[in-house]
Order: C-alpha cells, then sequence, then structure tokens
C-alpha cells in the first residue's frame, strides 16, 4: 500500500473529523472502519463515495438465518478484505520498527517520527 498522508492528532480527536484531511481530491471510493461512520454528512469529505464498516456490536446481532443477514455479512467481509490490502504499511511500522507507544512529549516530535517511520516503510 502506498501511503500519501500522514495526520498526527491528539488521542482523544474523532478519525471521522480527518477524513478530508486524508483524501487527495483524485479519489472515487474509500473505505473506512466503523469510526467513520457518518462521514457522508461531513462537507470536507465530500467526493468520493464512502463504504464504511458497520458497527462490530451491530454485526455480532445479524441472525445468520436470514438471508439478507448473511448478503450483509458478505457485504462487511468484502469491506474489510479490501481494508487489509491497507494495513501493511501499519503492520511493518508497529511490528518490524517496534513503535507501539508513544516516545516523545509533544505532537509534533511524535508526528515527525511517524512521517519518518512511514517513509521507511
Amino acid at each position: 500500500g502506498l501511503v500519501h498522508t500522514v495526520v498526527g492528532t491528539a488521542a482523544n480527536v474523532n478519525d471521522v473529523t480527518q477524513a478530508g484531511a486524508l483524501l487527495h481530491g483524485e479519489e472515487t471510493v474509500a473505505f473506512g472502519d466503523a469510526g467513520y461512520r457518518g462521514v457522508d454528512k461531513r462537507e470536507e469529505a465530500q467526493g468520493p463515495q464512502w463504504h464504511v464498516a458497520m458497527q462490530p456490536g451491530k454485526r455480532r446481532q445479524l441472525d445468520p438465518k436470514r438471508k439478507w443477514a448473511r448478503l450483509l455479512e458478505k457485504a462487511e467481509q468484502l469491506k474489510a478484505s479490501i481494508r487489509a490490502k491497507v494495513e501493511h504499511p501499519f503492520h511493518v511500522i508497529k511490528n518490524l520498527f517496534r513503535h507501539r507507544k508513544t516516545r516523545y512529549k509533544g505532537l509534533a516530535k511524535n508526528e515527525a517520527q511517524l512521517f519518518s517511520l512511514f517513509g521507511l516503510a
């Protein structure tokens, strides 16, 4: 996977607030995990067609005996398999470079380290 944008925020900032900053403008389709629910209502993230994951709790409540629920589960699996393809750089950074916790005081220093690690990954 190719990473074109890295955005570092405080831990209490919701992912969906950064959706517009993560897009370069050429996308026609975008995929996000459950943290991006409601992104289609945000003005700065307009453009691509968003495919956002269902909340895990709602997904567990699906009844496998119902045909529509099985189809919905299959759609969720397809969305997850597409999102998994972009997780490889994160695997490299977390497991090979051992970046698992914040090491420096200050958002700018941690963001600078992430820029370097993503560049290397």
